[in-house]
């Protein structure tokens, strides 16, 4: 079937509307947001998981340590976004309520999954209501359930999500998900993933970055880590002289990179 000029133009007016192809190109430029922003990413073993997301001075006076990308959601769950910080806002504070509303009602502590469900039955509910637009964010909700168990969930605006061992979004997705296909194991120790989720964000940023010097000097203050083990079910967020000390330990091989 052919289409008059200028007629498929029509489609990305209106969030319900699907082209002829099966898209909705609403949604497809909500992910399109998510690509634009600061790397983020989440990794598990089967004892700890880790998120980690780089912070960039975008103007010269900004204060970085009013930057933050990482949020704990429950006791036992962390979360990081990438795209638009309003609406991951938005949907950490309706993830909090959640996290909340389920305790009080059943005395116990929320799964990651629920959590990851919720927000994404959010997000998928404005793809096919008129005058919203989709979210322009995705999140990866981390933590470790009440039977122990680790786990890793990306939500993505269409509203899907899925579970992962390692994942990442953001500017650098592509790149680091490649890295983590290639350096991931089942078995790493807390310490393994910290030192991985440092090393990767390092090799990202020496991309965008030319005195390689200064990007090591400052490497700790550019990028928040948060982490929980299955162990003490705590979700903690580093401090900047926590990621220093790691940074340090393995500077000597980041210095090999680039």
């Amino acid at each position: 079937m052919a289409f008059p000029m200028g007629h498929q133009t029509a489609y990305d007016r209106a969030t319900t509307i699907f082209s002829p192809e099966g898209d909705l190109y609403q949604v497809k430029y909500a992910f399109e947001a998510v690509k634009k922003g600061w790397t983020s990413l989440g990794v598990k073993s089967d004892t700890a998981v880790v998120l980690a997301a780089e912070k960039r001075r975008i103007m010269p006076l900004i204060d970085l340590d009013s930057i933050e990308k990482i949020y704990k959601i429950d006791d036992a769950i962390g979360v990081v976004f990438a795209g638009m910080g309003g609406d991951g806002r938005i949907l950490i504070d309706y993830a909090r309520v959640v996290a909340v509303r389920h305790r009080l009602l059943y005395g116990e502590p929320p799964t990651v999954e629920l959590l990851a469900k919720a927000v994404a039955d959010i997000k998928q509910a404005y793809t096919q209501h008129g005058g919203v637009r989709p979210f322009g964010v995705s999140l990866i909700f981390g933590g470790v359930n009440p039977d122990g168990a680790t786990r890793i969930y990306r939500t993505d605006p269409g509203g899907q999500y899925f579970g992962f061992k390692a994942v990442a979004i953001g500017a650098g997705e592509a790149e680091v998900n490649e890295y983590f296909e290639k350096m991931y194991r089942d078995n790493m120790t807390l310490d393994e993933l910290i030192e991985m989720v440092i090393t990767v964000l390092y090799k990202f940023m020496l991309r965008s970055e030319e005195r390689k010097e200064k990007l090591l000097e400052n490497l700790h203050y550019m990028m928040e880590i948060g982490y929980i083990t299955s162990e003490d079910k705590k979700f903690t967020k580093m401090t900047i002289e926590d990621i220093k000390k790691y940074v340090d330990r393995i500077r000597p091989d980041l210095e090999k990179e680039g």
